[in-house]
């Protein structure tokens, strides 16, 4: 839908290679109407590419505005949600405004706190400016990273984008990984160490991070992190709080000059932000909100409860569809549309990523673009509140790596034995684990148990949930839809995150600090539904035809993927009975037609993007 490009040189004349600037823009592709806009001096070139279908008027990018004696440019990705606060202070302190686009509004917020305006947005973002009076470069990412950036730094050169195939536009820019970007794809895939960028020189701007680059130096540096403290408010007032703050984060999410709707799937999670969102829209006498759940062909057939699906979203669906008195959209998505979208999927992250769980959210956005430009997602409620099974049951939370990881051993079987003897998969992923708990904020004097589940918390929203955000930004974008993620909000985020795992779970359910804050806001039976995650398909079909699509691919003999899987491993696999074959080997989600899905993404990635493995 949007992105960014840009290059500093301390060297060249940067005006001169304005076609290179072009070329990585429009490797930035979008569905819709789009255009494209560019600025160059000698030292610095800057691109960005947008839809204009829902961009304010004034929204033209880079923009350049000039504050007293002071000149700076900027090129923005993403959107701001508390731009009414954030105008109205700009405003008391001088600074005109000549639109109502937040472009201006971060150039302005730049000018007034230099390197600290990003603590006062909210909002989801990605942005760039070249200060002309201190002949330097900012980069900014949101707390979370919903919005992607990466960048290239070689010598006095520095190169961003949004996107890695814009990056790999540059002629410099090669598709050449080594032994950690392989790492990165087999063995941590689809989730991503914060800062990697998989491919050779390719760095991830990691969430909650600002760059300051000139010719001569890079800084880069956070500006935001959870900070551990103790927790003082007694149980009813945290409750409040919890609902004031989501409340909250709703409303403000809400507000568009532009149709919004919200995704449905009769959960806790997206349940709640529907029924906040209908009484928003009641209050301000909007009519009917606008509510969408997606299925799958067969699944009213084929579907099996099983302990991360007790039940079906059908009849949930339906029940809160008539709560709310919606205008509800159900869309259906056949298998075979799957398959052929797991192409797109990959082209949308650049990397191979969650198979049929990504194109399933694609499709399901595309349909939900026909009807609104803007919706909003249930994300992310289970990384803040705990509600997956890793945070409850012992013997997950003891497990010592990522508890979405739990079969990397079994995974690493399936590549090739030079390929594991050279990238150390279990090591690799060990390493990273204890990266991970060295960055942890403790907590003086807290409780061993008490301080295990603040581990597990930290693990989730700064390796789990920024795959999920991905996905959802990536797939959305890439079908030309804005998706904002109310339980993102980073006044709910810090809030919650120090509250004492006793009030988390209370009454021992997942989410139960969460489920009580709903309290007379949804109906009881929803309130107490237990937590499923996002439909997938359960069609035997879909599993026969990814199945015979990997066989063909370990059978022609020309993917670049033989060259890193283990051929004999994968047709054992494939060639037994599948039918009661349980192997989650990435979260809930991830199990043996997710496998070989993969094994598909890998060999579409490794051909289109030409991967070179050095």
């Amino acid at each position: 839908m949007c992105g960014i490009a840009g290059w500093l040189d301390g060297k060249r004349d940067v005006s001169q290679y304005r076609h290179v600037l072009e070329d990585m823009t429009k490797a930035m592709t979008s569905q819709g109407q789009s255009e494209e806009g560019y600025w160059m001096s000698r030292r610095v070139g800057f691109a960005h590419h947008r839809l204009r279908t829902i961009e304010p008027e004034g929204g033209s990018q880079p923009l350049i505005r000039r504050y007293g004696n002071r000149s700076c440019v900027i090129t923005f990705c993403g959107e701001l949600y508390n731009r009414s606060e954030l105008r109205r202070k700009l405003s008391t302190m001088g600074y005109p405004f000549h639109s109502f686009s937040d472009t201006e509004l971060i150039l302005a917020a730049y000018t007034q706190w230099g390197k600290n305006c990003p603590c006062h947005l909210n909002g989801i973002f990605a942005f760039a400016i070249w200060d002309e009076q201190n002949q330097s470069l900012f980069l900014a990412r949101d707390r979370f990273g919903v919005k992607p950036l990466f960048y290239v730094q070689r010598g006095s050169m520095l190169l961003f984008a949004s996107t890695l195939k814009s990056l790999l536009a540059h002629p410099e820019v090669k598709p050449v990984i080594g032994a950690d970007g392989l790492a990165e794809v087999l063995v941590m895939g689809p989730s991503r160490t914060p800062g990697h960028g998989v491919f050779k020189d390719i760095r991830e701007l990691r969430p909650g991070f600002t760059l300051i680059a000139t010719p001569e130096s890079v800084k880069v540096s956070s500006y935001w992190s959870l900070v551990s403290q103790s927790h003082h408010d007694d149980l009813e007032t945290t409750i409040s709080q919890v609902k004031e703050l989501f409340q909250d984060a709703v409303q403000r999410q809400l507000i568009a000059d532009v149709p919004v709707g919200t995704m449905l799937s009769g959960g806790l999670d997206s349940s709640a932000i529907a029924a906040c969102a209908a009484i928003c829209f009641q209050e301000a006498d909007k009519g009917h909100l606008s509510t969408f759940s997606v299925d799958y062909v067969g699944n009213d057939r084929y579907f099996q409860s099983n302990e991360f699906q007790p039940n079906s979203d059908a009849t949930w669906v339906r029940r809160m569809t008539r709560y709310l008195s919606s205008h509800h959209h159900n869309v259906l998505v056949d298998h075979d549309e799957l398959i052929d979208s797991l192409g797109m999927a990959v082209r949308a992250r650049d990397l191979p990523g969650m198979t049929d769980v990504d194109a399933s959210l694609y499709l399901f956005c595309k349909v939900i673009k026909e009807h609104v430009p803007v919706v909003l997602s249930g994300e992310c409620a289970d990384e803040v509140f705990g509600g997956y099974p890793w945070f409850h049951r012992q013997e997950l939370v003891e497990v010592d790596t990522f508890p979405w990881m739990r079969f990397a051993k079994e995974r690493a079987s399936f590549l090739a034995p030079d390929i594991q003897k050279w990238i150390q998969p279990l090591e690799y992923i060990r390493n990273r684990y204890e990266e991970a708990l060295a960055e942890v904020p403790r907590l003086s004097g807290e409780e061993p148990e008490d301080a295990r589940i603040r581990e597990i918390f930290y693990l989730n929203v700064t390796r789990w949930m920024p795959t999920l955000l991905e996905r959802s930004d990536r797939m959305s974008m890439a079908a030309g839809l804005r998706v904002r993620t109310p339980f993102c909000d980073h006044p709910l985020v810090d809030y919650v995150w120090n509250i004492p795992w006793f009030m988390k779970r209370l009454k021992g359910r997942e989410k139960g600090l969460l489920r009580q804050a709903m309290q007379g806001i949804l109906p009881e039976d929803v309130r107490e539904r237990k937590k499923s995650p996002f439909p997938k398909t359960h069609n035997p079909a879909y599993l026969k035809a990814v199945r015979n699509m990997a066989l063909q691919i370990l059978d022609e003999g020309t993917s670049p993927v033989l060259d890193v899987v283990n051929v004999k491993k994968w047709r054992e696999f494939a060639e037994q009975d599948l039918s009661q074959v349980h192997f989650p080997w990435f979260g809930q989600l991830m199990n043996v037609p997710q496998l070989f899905a993969y094994l598909i993404q890998m060999d579409i990635w490794m051909r289109e993007y030409k991967v070179s493995i050095q």
